[in-house]
């Protein structure tokens, strides 16, 4: 081979080397971008429940319940009765008890023996929660069955101070929380390793995501198991060899990187001034002019003393002093198709504050320029 054979084999290899290389660079941009599935999607039928109780927290330091409150005194009563002592609810006048509802969120899987937190609100005119005790109090889920016990001390995590001519209070401290306070006495029926099919839900529903969701497990499994059904759901078929291992398939499925694509939106909070823009917003040709117009209006007396002896009468005369600011705020050209960066340059240069930039924004959607969903929370 000689030299001039050499020289337009290398040549020949050049492009396929920067086809590659390009590649390379693309999957490897498109890797950097990508979240787990598990980040931005649900397995079907792997959730929590919802467990809620009613309960009395007792030594409280006369910050219960008062006596308008007939509820807790009535439950107060049935209580002792329970543990042999009869009591008539009119003699009964306590202020170291309080009415609460306590609520719980039970992981799904979780065994007999598990220790979950529980929340605990007051649902009467109780003042402070804190030093109290959570007394034995059944959780159910919604098919009206208990599948936990609570019980135990209750920290609020603020206080409350009070005297004649004042008080002082930091958090609520009628809501409180006892860590580890309930324990599972019931499993929730499940049978997820007997799965022959698995369905994942989207977070965000979007076709575009699905559409890549099934490619990237398809791809990850060489074979086509994955399915898009509609834009928020991927139904996957278990492969044979991971019938008898349902959950360790799912663990490989769910650390799949996926490119999740979504809807240009800008989301507004008119109430906190927060502005967020989402990356793929794009504006129209347009210019944008902000500026500010101030009026302030400042209102004097001045007084008009005649002089003694002189049968004059005292004369107050308003005097009104008005005061018009505007600002002269620069025209800004923005092309089409500018990204986020160039918008937010740009309305830094114009000085806009947050809730300017709600109002340019909205100005923005009423002339077309804006090529994104504006979202007002």
């Amino acid at each position: 081979m000689n030299r001039s054979d050499c020289g337009s084999e290398r040549a020949g290899r050049s492009p396929a080397i920067g086809a590659l290389l390009m590649g390379i660079m693309l999957l490897a941009a498109s890797v950097v971008h990508a979240a787990r599935i598990k980040d931005i999607a649900d397995i079907q039928g792997v959730r929590p429940n919802q467990l809620v109780g009613y309960g009395l927290v007792v030594g409280l330091n006369g910050t219960g319940d008062g006596n308008k409150t007939i509820f807790t005194v009535q439950s107060l009563v049935s209580m002792l009765e329970k543990m042999g002592v009869t009591l008539n609810a009119n003699d009964i006048k306590v202020k170291n008890v309080a009415a609460v509802m306590v609520t719980a969120e039970m992981p799904p899987f979780a065994r007999a023996g598990t220790q979950i937190d529980v929340v605990v609100s007051s649902i009467g005119d109780a003042k402070n929660l804190q030093g109290g005790t959570l007394i034995f109090t059944p959780l159910k889920a919604a098919n009206g069955k208990i599948y936990a016990v609570a019980q135990g001390a209750i920290s609020t995590g603020g206080f409350a101070a009070s005297g004649a001519g004042g008080s002082v209070q930091k958090n609520f401290p009628t809501v409180g929380r006892v860590p580890s306070g309930a324990t599972i006495e019931k499993e929730m029926q499940a049978h997820f390793n007997d799965r022959d099919t698995v369905r994942i839900s989207l977070r965000n529903p979007d076709f575009t995501t699905a559409g890549r969701m099934s490619d990237a497990i398809n791809a990850a499994l060489l074979e086509p198991v994955a399915k898009m059904s509609d834009s928020a759901t991927v139904d996957i078929r278990v492969p044979g060899k991971y019938l008898d291992n349902v959950s360790g398939f799912v663990t490989m499925i769910e650390n799949i990187p996926v490119t999740p694509d979504m809807v240009s939106k800008v989301v507004v909070n008119e109430r906190t001034g927060t502005v967020v823009i989402g990356e793929n917003v794009r504006i129209s040709t347009v210019a944008i002019a902000h500026g500010n117009l101030s009026i302030s209006v400042k209102e004097d007396a001045k007084v008009s003393q005649p002089m003694p002896f002189s049968n004059g009468q005292t004369v107050v005369t308003p005097d009104t002093n008005v005061n018009v600011k505007e600002e002269k705020a620069p025209i800004f050209m923005m092309e089409s198709g500018a990204t986020i960066g160039d918008i937010v340059r740009a309305l830094n240069a114009l000085g806009v504050s947050p809730r300017d930039l709600i109002s340019i924004f909205q100005a923005l959607q009423a002339s077309g320029a804006l090529q994104a969903k504006l979202e007002i929370m």
